[in-house]
């Protein structure tokens, strides 16, 4: 057999990029969730969306470990997240469980934020996102207002005190990265 053949059979390709495959996996679930909103099986969406959250922490937690690290990860990772959180702020809008505008402030954040780095990147400078305290705490608001939507839905309890709670919560911490991530790109952007 051919080396790269005899290589990936050898199970040691399959290793070496084993966070990857797990991305790819999370970014596969995220369609599959959306349509178990849809259908409204709240069930299948907040167990498949609960696998799609323990796999990013599993892929994180593998290339930090056994320093799996790749260019590709330090792309598709994020994007496999935002994937998977857009499309449950969508979704869940869809059918009236999330404020619409809760919804677009959400998707709008990461299109701005993906808009300056192309601009960034077509103009020669580009900039590089490293993530800061208030993008962490609001990527964790979001993900947890989710799972408590899908949750409060597939269990069949009340969730409307903490809910709205937790929207403006998420609400105040979507825009208040989105301008920390905003200054830092005009500030690199001026020099």
């Amino acid at each position: 057999m051919a080396g790269g053949v005899g290589f990936f059979m050898g199970g040691s390709w399959v290793f070496a990029n084993l966070p990857n495959l797990i991305t790819l996996a999370r970014l596969l679930l995220t369609p599959m969730a959306v349509t178990m909103i849809v259908s409204q099986r709240f069930v299948a969406a907040f167990l498949i969306f609960v696998a799609a959250g323990a796999s990013d922490a599993v892929d994180g937690f593998i290339a930090r470990r056994f320093d799996l690290r790749s260019e590709l990860g330090s792309y598709l990772d994020p994007l496999a997240d935002k994937a998977l959180v857009n499309s449950m702020y969508i979704a869940l809008a869809m059918i009236g469980v999330v404020w619409p505008a809760l919804a677009i402030l959400v998707v709008s954040r990461d299109l701005m934020i993906l808009a300056a780095v192309l601009i960034s990147w077509l103009l020669g400078k580009p900039v590089a996102i490293r993530p800061v305290w208030i993008s962490k705490f609001n990527t964790l608001a979001q993900i947890a207002f989710a799972a408590l939507a899908l949750g409060a839905r597939a269990f069949g309890y009340d969730d409307s005190a903490l809910s709205d709670k937790l929207a403006w919560v998420v609400a105040a911490s979507t825009l208040a990265s989105g301008g920390v991530y905003i200054a830092q790109w005009l500030d690199h952007m001026s020099r």
